[in-house]
């Protein structure tokens, strides 16, 4: 709601909970948002939040009792399960949509594993196509689940949910696979006893943080997130219609309103001041938007010109991105899919990375397409880089033509190059399995 009159007092509330295991657990998913956490304390916050679970679920791992035919599994094809409850028309699902179309049938075998109901629209059916079997597993209990997979005789469950919204982590505490993956769903650890690897890049996951999750980092190459490169985008809509006047620079942000603070509020309205007759153009938030126009009066800055844009379908939503000049990351919780979005749709983004992986994705994104002069140490540089292109057109021109010449040549959405890349990831975790070896990054 950013409704923030005591959010000063959210850190040290939420660290007195840390320190106090037997009272409520604080969710770990929260925890990614709140400025002043380390990747250490969200990975304590996990286990905390998985204790009680894993206790539970330990009687009935050990009446299943699930075995593993080495000798068996994997021998033609190498048997993959994807678990998730986002088989739709959500992000997760257009981000990995193309990769999974493109993997090699001649060595993978797919399953898909979902638990979140149909929308009964194109991206379910799509995604009902692409798998070698779609499994609706809603209607069975954690315990059914896990021996459909298992029967299934699937050699590595990716998870792409973790600790989001109606996720179902129980399933992973049976271990249903002799690898489990985190992947895409989740930016963080997940704790010990569920998955053996995280799947991610040296960017958004540096080696020494490896003390930082209970998964190994299985890296790839440029950035983990993928993306397709045939994702439409209709053609731009005229300003008004999107609700933006006809004039004046367009900062923007869709990241959903959780991942807003204070600290983040107080840029973006430094640069509205000094920008003139610029606006910032978000996501709608109905509980949001008035706090908001508030928080932005308290500031200085005219309420309305914060702009809010609806829920859009896709291809019209990457259409109506073009008409923003310059998309602002959030922190400590910045832009995953919608910065690779803005990206894909041509539009640069400012990113202040921190130390925590739900902070540094954009980061890892510009990198990846070869525009690491976005990536800046601190708030101080956050400010003039956005103050420097929103009042330099020539620099900004230049910007979103370097953009545009490197979208379809630089690694970020190279799609046929990042599915070989996450194959040859599962193939070592899968190796590494076989000899007898433990996860180790990979």
């Amino acid at each position: 709601m950013c409704e923030w009159d005591d959010f000063a007092s959210r850190l040290s509330f939420a660290r007195g909970r840390l320190s106090t295991p037997e009272e409520t657990p604080l969710p770990p998913f929260v925890l990614l948002a709140e400025p002043g956490f380390s990747a250490a304390e969200q990975r304590v916050c996990s286990e905390i939040w998985m204790r009680a679970r894993l206790a539970a679920a330990a009687p009935e791992r050990e009446r299943l009792d699930f075995r593993f035919d080495t000798t068996q599994q994997g021998a033609a094809k190498l048997r993959l399960g994807y678990l998730s409850n986002d088989f739709q028309d959500h992000a997760t699902a257009h981000l990995l949509i193309e990769a999974i179309e493109l993997q090699d049938r001649a060595r993978f075998e797919l399953h898909a594993y979902s638990y979140g109901g149909s929308d009964d629209g194109a991206m379910r059916a799509r995604l009902s196509r692409a798998f070698d079997s779609f499994n609706d597993i809603t209607p069975l209990s954690d315990a059914e689940a896990a021996q459909a997979i298992h029967r299934n005789g699937i050699d590595i469950l990716i998870d792409l949910k973790g600790f989001t919204q109606a996720t179902r982590t129980s399933i992973l505490a049976l271990r249903p696979a002799p690898i489990q993956v985190n992947f895409l769903g989740y930016p963080g650890t997940l704790g010990p006893g569920l998955c053996d690897y995280i799947i991610t890049d040296a960017f958004c996951t540096p080696p020494e943080s490896a003390a930082d999750y209970a998964e190994s980092f299985a890296y790839l190459p440029y950035s983990y997130q993928p993306h397709g490169r045939h994702s439409v985008i209709n053609i731009a809509p005229r300003r008004v219609v999107a609700g933006l006047p006809e004039e004046g620079f367009v900062f923007c942000c869709f990241n959903q309103a959780f991942k807003l603070t204070p600290a983040v509020f107080d840029i973006w309205c430094r640069l509205l001041r000094n920008v003139p007759k610029s606006v910032l153009w978000l996501l709608a938030a109905h509980d949001a938007e008035g706090n908001l126009r508030n928080e932005a009066w308290e500031r200085g800055v005219d309420g309305s010109r914060l702009i809010f844009a609806p829920d859009l379908p896709h291809a019209e939503h990457l259409g109506r991105l073009q008409l923003a000049d310059l998309v602002l990351d959030t922190a400590p919780y910045g832009a995953h899919t919608t910065a690779s979005d803005a990206l894909w749709a041509g539009v640069p983004i400012v990113t202040r990375p921190g130390s925590t992986f739900s902070s540094r994705v954009a980061g890892s994104l510009l990198h990846a397409v070869g525009l690491p002069e976005l990536v800046v140490e601190d708030q101080d540089d956050y400010f003039e880089l956005a103050f420097g292109l929103a009042t330099d057109k020539d620099r900004l021109s230049g910007l979103r033509q370097t953009l545009a010449t490197n979208r379809l040549r630089t690694p970020l959405f190279d799609v046929k190059a990042y599915t070989v890349a996450l194959e040859t990831l599962y193939g070592r975790m899968w190796a590494r399995y076989r000899a007898g070896l433990p996860p180790a990054a990979v």
